[in-house]
């Protein structure tokens, strides 16, 4: 038996108008862990979805081995019937099924058509003992928080038998802890003789489980590093992803923020379903003009909910409180409103609620701003082009035509169009929710100058971040959130994750 579980020679797969994969060549040993680091666009996901046959065997070129065999995959389901499993960044369960239901769905036997539920109840708990998920089998899934369904989206791949288990930006929606959890169960997969690929643009926890990184550069392999042999370090893959040297992940600014110009006072929001529970609880904060904001604290601390609510009320049943807008008591009743008072919102679900991914580039950044190119309700479709060409050259969105299918795009390339989206209606208070969810290092950098540039403009920014380099690399202040309650507040020279984490737990 080979000691590869899986050869890729010379792997090319074209899009149209795009090459997203360039000969690639990648070799994984049995039994390790792989990870697998790229900017976005690099054609990591490409190349993991040609492998489990989300596209099959004739719609690409070159070979790929999976167990000494050359794979003739049709779809998915071929490549898990061999033992190959994929677990995408955007999760594929069910929400109104159950827990059992999900792991067991599309591969549940039946006799004499019937399925033996209570037999699929029983064999499920043995799958998610060995994630440590400790719930009820029965628990519909959607109930649960996102670091559980991941861990049902492995049980699920478990169930299947699974040898290679492909894990695509894993993390990317878990708090640390949840993180934590998750590195150390591929670790106690990889002693059980599971073989791991993992994507993931989280380079210090790729330092800390993976024995191999290969590096993909414009839908090229350039690199592939032993961890231990070679000392590989976050820079060195850095600068193999995006070609050069990255200084300075934050962009280096001078700090100097004027009058106050957001001002929210007393501010409760409760349940959308369950009208007796607070979800922010009497929150006050100010922003001023010409600063960055942010708000940290750990998973289901309430700052979604509270910058959705004083977003034209975009959650809750009911919210209670004053905002005032450079010093004018207002009422933001719909998101029209906030948007004419001046404000703009950046879901951090940027695919289900920033995007419409069938529709081009074009048509997204012109949506919030249909009334500025439109007369007499007619769309001028030259000046919506010139827009968004516009928005595509200034923050540097690589794309072959602004008729592009969002879809298509990269994260980091979405995400710019969703930014785009936002920057067209020119508001004063920018709110950005988890602005560089997903994406690489060299997108990052992107995004963070974009919102340096827009304060340097005069140009106020609420961040919402869970990575707390992040917030403290680009905030003058830091709000910390915890069960719905402002824990403190923190000027960036004092700031330290040490202390955003006391301030978070303890108070």
């Amino acid at each position: 038996m080979s000691d590869y579980i899986l050869e890729i020679e010379n792997l090319t797969k074209d899009f149209p108008g795009v090459r997203a994969l360039d000969k690639v060549n990648l070799k994984v040993r049995r039994g390790e862990i792989h990870s697998l680091c790229g900017e976005n666009g690099a054609g990591k996901s490409t190349l993991m979805s040609v492998i489990s046959g989300v596209y099959p065997r004739g719609d690409y070129r070159g070979r790929v081995v999976y167990n000494g065999k050359e794979t003739n995959y049709h779809n998915v389901k071929d490549s898990e019937k061999e033992g190959l499993a994929i677990i995408h960044q955007e999760l594929a369960l069910s929400p109104y099924l159950s827990i059992y239901e999900n792991i067991f769905l599309g591969h549940m036997q039946t006799k004499f058509g019937f399925i033996n539920w209570n037999r699929y109840i029983k064999e499920s708990k043995k799958y998610l003992d060995r994630v440590g998920l400790h719930e009820p089998p029965e628990t519909i899934v959607s109930r649960l928080g996102v670091g559980k369904q991941q861990l049902v989206e492995i049980a699920r791949a478990l169930s299947k038998k699974v040898e290679l288990l492909i894990l695509d930006e894993p993390t990317s929606s878990l708090n640390d802890d949840e993180s934590e959890k998750l590195l150390k169960l591929i670790l106690e997969f990889k002693k059980q003789g599971i073989t791991s690929v993992m994507i993931s643009h989280k380079l210090h926890e790729v330092l800390k489980v993976a024995d191999t990184v290969t590096v993909l550069r414009d839908g090229k392999s350039v690199a592939s590093y032993g961890v231990k042999e070679e000392s590989l370090t976050e820079a060195k893959i850095i600068r193999d992803m995006v070609g050069r040297d990255l200084t300075h992940r934050f962009p280096e600014r001078r700090s100097s923020p004027g009058d106050t110009v957001l001002e929210v006072k007393n501010w409760s929001v409760y349940h959308p379903d369950y009208h007796s529970i607070k979800v922010v609880d009497d929150v006050s904060f100010y922003l001023k003009k010409g600063e960055i904001l942010a708000f940290c604290g750990p998973m289901g601390a309430g700052r979604t909910e509270l910058m959705m609510s004083i977003f034209g009320k975009s959650y809750g049943s009911k919210s209670t409180g004053e905002v005032y807008i450079k010093g004018k008591k207002v009422e933001l009743a719909s998101t029209r409103a906030a948007m004419n008072a001046g404000l703009g919102y950046i879901s951090e679900d940027r695919k289900n609620l920033g995007l419409i991914l069938i529709q081009d580039v074009k048509t997204n950044i012109s949506t919030s701003n249909l009334w500025r190119i439109s007369r007499f309700g007619i769309v001028d479709s030259q000046q919506e082009i010139k827009e968004a060409e516009k928005y595509r050259k200034e923050l540097n969105i690589r794309t072959p035509s602004v008729d592009q299918l969002t879809r298509n795009l990269s994260g980091g390339n979405q995400q710019k169009v969703v930014v785009s989206r936002t920057l067209a209606v020119n508001p004063d208070i920018f709110i950005v929710d988890e602005p560089t969810r997903g994406i690489d290092v060299g997108a990052k950098t992107e995004i963070y100058g974009i919102l340096n540039d827009m304060v340097s403009r005069g140009k106020s920014v609420i961040i919402v971040s869970s990575e707390l380099p992040e917030a403290l690399g680009m905030a003058d202040r830091i709000y910390v959130m915890n069960e719905g309650k402002i824990k403190g507040m923190l000027m960036h020279d004092e700031a330290t994750q040490e202390k955003i984490m006391h301030m978070a737990l303890v108070g």
